[in-house]
């Protein structure tokens, strides 16, 4: 299938898309100008207002996009057929890995520094979040449906998850009070959470 050619509007969105993760990334949030930006997507100031209404509605742009790719958009999905503990693995897996690559980091980290000085914002873009499906949710929903899980609550099942991913390989780094997890750590990691959350909630 051939790729859709995206249109000049396309285009001019992701350079300043692009522009943003730059520029946010060596100057910050608030030492970039509008200016700024317009010079380093090449494209006007209005062009820019069109696109987005202002910087903060940039900065939430980039924050969703990276939390889409990192637990949304994941191709795992559940097989009846497989064990759960192999299903679950590279599930948490998959998602460890993002959350805890630099590129990820570094962008997540722009954009909570901005949104920890502005608490109303970051509440209003936290509930947004945590009310979209993710891999993990649908994945133990299909788990459940299929007699694999008891009876649970599953937005409850999911937070823990991802609570005990983040906890450890995402939080820590974000606020630089612990280096980045070793090949070691990290599959550690993944496997007693997995391991946990069986032990809680599988049927036998």
């Amino acid at each position: 299938m051939m790729e859709k050619k995206q249109s000049r509007s396309e285009l001019k969105r992701k350079a300043i898309v692009e522009a943003a993760i730059e520029a946010f990334r060596e100057e910050g949030v608030k030492a970039t100008s509008m200016d700024r930006l317009a010079k380093l997507a090449n494209v006007s100031k209005r062009t820019i207002y069109n696109h987005f209404e202002n910087k903060e509605a940039l900065v939430l742009h980039l924050l969703s996009e990276l939390w889409q790719r990192a637990i949304m958009e994941s191709e795992v999905s559940y097989n009846r057929d497989h064990l759960l503990e192999t299903q679950l693995t590279v599930l948490l897996t998959e998602e460890l890995e993002f959350l805890s690559s630099p590129q990820y980091q570094d962008l997540a980290r722009v954009a909570f520094d901005y949104l920890f000085s502005n608490p109303d914002m970051l509440q209003d873009e936290l509930k947004k979040l945590s009310e979209k499906e993710t891999a993990v949710y649908r994945w133990i929903v299909s788990a459940r449906d299929d007699g694999k899980l008891i009876d649970l609550d599953v937005d409850i099942a999911k937070e823990q998850l991802h609570s005990l991913i983040k906890g450890s390989a995402l939080w820590p780094q974000l606020m630089r009070l612990r280096d980045p997890l070793t090949s070691h750590e990290k599959q550690r990691l993944v496997d007693e959470t997995t391991k946990l959350f069986l032990a809680r909630y599988q049927k036998f």
